[in-house]
């Protein structure tokens, strides 16, 4: 019976994903492409590996069990490759970054591609995502990440300062007065950003010594950041946002910071991977890159 590495990756995709299209989309490959590519892989090893009509993936016990020592083989194999290339000197090989949707396109994004411009033997590959972070599923090489890591088996390197601040435009509080103190926030439209699995409608303030926490409700919601950030401009209510994210409209008046005098905790941006010893020299180079230039990108974006 003969395996490729080719099998071993394409796999480790499919058992990472939450469905079959979501491998796809991942491969840049078509559905049925991924369903054929998959019916032949579980011929060669005449073992089901994915049970069929499930809304989700879900592995057989054959499949988690060949997922399963995928990972170990896979980083050995990228860590004999690392040592032969790095001797070159040149970076070599795969980059994947996850990040979040708003930080990925504003800023990741074209720090990425400066980067693989100055590095050109690099395949750098970006996901962006609106979903929690998954770290057990091994999806990314480096992860970009706002506010305090969701594992803590995950090695870390913070890359900017960052907090969360209440805001709206000065059209709503016009209409509806500023808050003064956090009860005042129960009587306000606020918009909800639904973001990771926690409690979104619970807006933390103060800091570590002095946490202190309110819940808010209004008539808007949304998974998009940027368009809960639009609907804050177009007046409809207040809300919670990364300071990155809206200290340009601050600056340009568009938003006002709503009970300033109230501290918010941090939500530093990190750099996440995984604690399992050997780091290639591309992903330590790439993060070195984003903590030197991601700072100066967020100050200056007006």
């Amino acid at each position: 019976m003969k395996s490729s590495v080719d099998d071993l990756k394409f796999f480790q995709v499919v058992a990472a994903g939450e469905t079959l299209t979501a491998a796809a989309r991942r491969l840049g490959w078509s559905l049925p492409v991924v369903s054929k590519r998959l019916s032949a892989l579980e011929s060669r090893l005449d073992v089901r590996l994915v049970q069929r009509g499930t809304r989700r993936l879900v592995l057989t016990s054959e499949g988690a069990l060949y997922a399963s020592g995928l990972d170990s083989i896979l980083d050995r194999l990228r860590e004999l490759e690392d040592q032969v290339t790095e001797r070159s000197g040149e970076l070599r090989g795969a980059l994947v970054v996850q990040a979040t949707l708003g930080l990925g396109r504003a800023h990741v994004a074209p720090l990425l591609a400066e980067f693989a411009v100055a590095h050109p033997q690099l395949q750098v590959q970006l996901n962006t995502s609106a979903l929690p972070l998954r770290p057990h599923r091994r999806t990314f090489d480096v992860a970009v990440h706002v506010g305090s890591p969701p594992d803590s088996s995950l090695r870390m390197r913070r890359l900017a300062e960052n907090r969360r601040v209440p805001c709206a435009s000065p059209a709503y509080l016009a209409r509806h007065g500023a808050p003064t103190c956090l009860e005042d926030l129960a009587r306000h439209d606020c918009i909800v950003l639904r973001e990771n699995e926690g409690d979104y409608a619970l807006w933390r303030f103060g800091d570590v010594s002095d946490p202190r926490h309110v819940r808010v409700r209004g008539p808007l919601q949304s998974n998009d950041g940027d368009v809960v950030t639009g609907w804050a401009l177009e007046g409809r209510g207040v809300i919670m946002r990364s300071e990155w994210q809206v200290r340009p409209h601050i600056e340009r008046g568009d938003l006002v910071r709503v009970l300033p005098h109230v501290p918010t905790p941090a939500a530093d941006i990190y750099a996440l991977l995984e604690d399992d010893g050997h780091v290639p020299r591309r992903v330590t180079e790439l993060i070195e890159y984003l903590a030197a230039r991601l700072p100066g990108r967020l100050a200056r974006q007006v």
